[in-house]
């Protein structure tokens, strides 16, 4: 199939190329490398780099490589972020999107994968979280990719287009050629190795007073290779109708502190914390339940393990000081 990965050069996106040209897909990485990296673009994907926003050269890109389907994983996801700056959340992963799909349109592109979030869960009644569960976000992010979602529901009803949208958190981990850069790190996992590797001063960590285990928020941590192989079977299967899919790790999640602790264990090196208040927007726990996707898809985690999850990670990161910037 020829496919077009919106966010191809971001830490994800990048991954699903990877694991779509392994399938011997044809692949176009679509990236303005705002974010993204030039470098984590893997051999035999062609590189487009422009907006989203950009529905003219959206659909240039889709007609001069005959695109079949879109796996969208563009978006400005920092849920911090997102509360002091909604604009930009609702321009980029809201209008910026709708671009995609008028595009799409126009080229008679019937087939998306849509990189959504849990977070459109918000603050839920139980877990691990369903499918069917009230949605109600608590943050401009989580509201951003839920409106994003109800759109989907009506471009499908109207204009045939076939969707998968999977709902998840957080991505972690490695694969041999591509890991987490990002310039800053936000993200849990490659700030405490970058502590435990000396590059920095300590952790913080937002919050010690949540009704949890240890005080500290419960999240998902799912492989990236195993998210990406996600999106590629979801792909395989919207001809067959659109659906909406849950992907977690399983079980109760990992409290922030235990995800500290299992890197001080993996990498055998003292990782320096220090506590802050809550940061807006932040649930207690989310954790989501990928019972339907195991069920229809047929899709389980192959690196579920945290110590392999982070051991991944920490390895590409030795491998890679620098990042993309070598």
């Amino acid at each position: 199939m020829r496919v077009l990965v919106t966010g191809g050069a971001g830490y994800i996106g990048s991954v699903v190329v990877e694991k779509l040209l392994e399938d011997n897909h044809f692949v176009v990485a679509y990236d303005n490398l705002i974010k993204g990296h030039k470098a984590a673009v893997a051999a035999g994907a062609t590189l487009v780099e422009a907006e989203l926003s950009d529905k003219a050269g959206l659909t240039a890109a889709l007609r001069e490589h005959r695109v079949e389907a879109v796996i969208h994983m563009a978006a400005d996801s920092l849920v911090g972020e997102s509360v002091t700056a909604p604009a930009k959340y609702y321009r980029n992963n809201v209008v910026a999107g709708l671009a995609l799909l008028d595009a799409m349109r126009e080229c008679e592109v019937n087939r998306l994968v849509f990189s959504s979030t849990a977070a459109v869960y918000g603050e839920p009644e139980k877990q691990p979280i369903e499918e069917r569960d009230v949605l109600q976000p608590t943050n401009p992010y989580g509201e951003s990719k839920l409106a994003f979602e109800k759109a989907l529901r009506w471009y499908d009803q109207a204009y045939n287009l076939r969707y998968a949208t999977l709902r998840y958190f957080n991505a972690a981990g490695a694969t041999e050629t591509h890991g987490e850069s990002h310039d800053p790190e936000t993200h849990l996992i490659p700030l405490v190795l970058q502590a435990a590797a000396g590059r920095r001063e300590f952790v913080e960590i937002y919050g010690t007073d949540y009704p949890t285990r240890d005080g500290t928020c419960v999240r998902d941590y799912i492989h990236v290779g195993d998210l990406a192989r996600a999106h590629i079977l979801a792909l395989g299967k919207v001809d067959g109708g659109s659906r909406i899919y849950n992907l977690g790790c399983g079980g109760d999640g990992y409290t922030v502190r235990e995800v500290i602790e299992v890197a001080r264990q993996v990498t055998g090196r003292d990782v320096p914390v220090r506590e802050s208040k809550r940061r807006a927007g932040d649930p207690a726990v989310l954790v989501a339940s990928s019972a339907r996707i195991k069920e229809e898809l047929g899709w389980s985690p192959v690196q579920g393990d945290l110590r392999e999850i982070i051991g991944s990670a920490w390895s590409w990161m030795q491998r890679h000081e620098n990042g993309y910037e070598e």
